[in-house]
């Protein structure tokens, strides 16, 4: 039992860690952006973004889901 919460706390500590790498990978393509004016770089990061929108949705659910089994317990 006990290692079963450990591998659940583990695989939402990756969500987190997934959220975070998207992130950090973002930066590049916001200097070139930005800063050098390089437009690709534009749609990699509305691409990315779209990416990052559709991870945040899926945490928001697992956190509601979780949210709600413990309150119907």
């Amino acid at each position: 039992m006990l290692a079963l919460i450990i591998i659940k706390k583990i695989s939402n500590m990756n969500r987190y860690e997934e959220l975070k790498k998207m992130v950090l990978d973002l930066e590049d393509d916001f200097i070139k952006f930005y800063d050098k004016d390089v437009q690709a770089a534009g749609t990699r990061i509305r691409g990315k973004m779209q990416e990052l929108k559709t991870l945040a949705q899926t945490i928001r659910t697992e956190i509601q889901e979780k949210k709600n089994a413990r309150s119907d317990s």
